[in-house]
């Protein structure tokens, strides 16, 4: 099956703005789909709102697009009711980590067979340019006009902390390496959490003097380094790509159903 036959070709030409990287993204995560030859009435999309989430309405297959920062909850009564489907989460920063950060640490705790793309561009670009927990220090935006004094999270060293069994970062520059982790993640049997920084030139990079989307993925390109690398040795500054986490154990639907059946044989016996 080809990757067009994925998507819903009538709600194109998207709404994202000229240059973001969710295109990208999206995009690529198809492709994922295409390699492993899911069917689509295997696969179901749960988002919640932002730029991010408009990605459920451009696939063809089952999806819910559901209320800010609730996409996990929702995504956990998919999965519970259907432990057979594969769920993907497309979520933003802000619907992941600020809103939607208390979900996102316990479905990371539970291990639910979920498959989380969090789409990073360090921005609230869908509302106006606010800062999000991913912004950082330093960031000029609408709600921090003196720039922001927020420390921000780091996805990855939340998700460990946290106990995802499958953990990994890119970009919207290394777009192979975007379908090779969601593929990866995808066929995990447990929590994936794929973080996946994103290019916004209409807020971010233009607020900020970063110049426009080009000159955001050499930004990506020229300051990220596989995991493990020496480069990262000889400049601490750089971001880590790659997979960082990838345990093999019980999944929370696994568990949920040995209960039952201890349950049941109690009752019977």
């Amino acid at each position: 099956m080809a990757v067009h036959n994925y998507i819903r070709q009538r709600f194109f030409p998207h709404l994202w703005c000229p240059g973001c990287g969710h295109g990208t993204i999206l995009n690529n995560m198809l492709r994922a789909v295409d390699e492993l030859g899911i069917s689509k009435n295997d696969l179901v999309m749960v988002s919640g709102i932002g730029c991010s989430s408009r990605i459920s309405g451009y696939v063809d297959f089952h999806s819910l697009h559901t209320i800010h920062g609730r996409a996990l909850a929702y995504a956990t009564g998919v999965k519970m009711s259907q432990p057979r489907l594969n769920v993907l989460i497309p979520m933003g920063d802000g619907d992941a980590l600020a809103i939607g950060g208390n979900h996102f640490i316990h479905a990371c705790r539970r291990n639910m067979d979920l498959t989380a793309i969090i789409m990073n561009n360090r921005i609230y670009g869908m509302t106006g340019g606010q800062f999000s927990p991913l912004s950082g220090e330093g960031i000029l935006c609408t709600t921090a006009p003196q720039l922001t004094i927020d420390r921000s999270f780091d996805t990855v060293e939340l998700a460990l902390a946290s106990g995802a069994s499958f953990v990994a970062r890119t970009t919207s520059f290394h777009v192979r390496e975007i379908t090779k982790l969601i593929a990866r993640a995808i066929q995990h049997k447990g929590f994936s959490v794929v973080e996946i920084l994103s290019q916004c030139p209409t807020h971010f990079g233009r607020k900020n003097k970063l110049g426009d989307a080009s000159n955001m993925l050499e930004f990506f390109k020229k300051n990220t380094t596989p995991f493990g690398s020496k480069a990262k040795q000889d400049n601490p500054e750089l971001i880590e790509r790659g997979i960082f986490r990838e345990l093999d154990i019980p999944d929370y639907c696994a568990d949920y159903e040995r209960t039952i059946q201890k349950a049941q044989k109690g009752k019977s016996s």
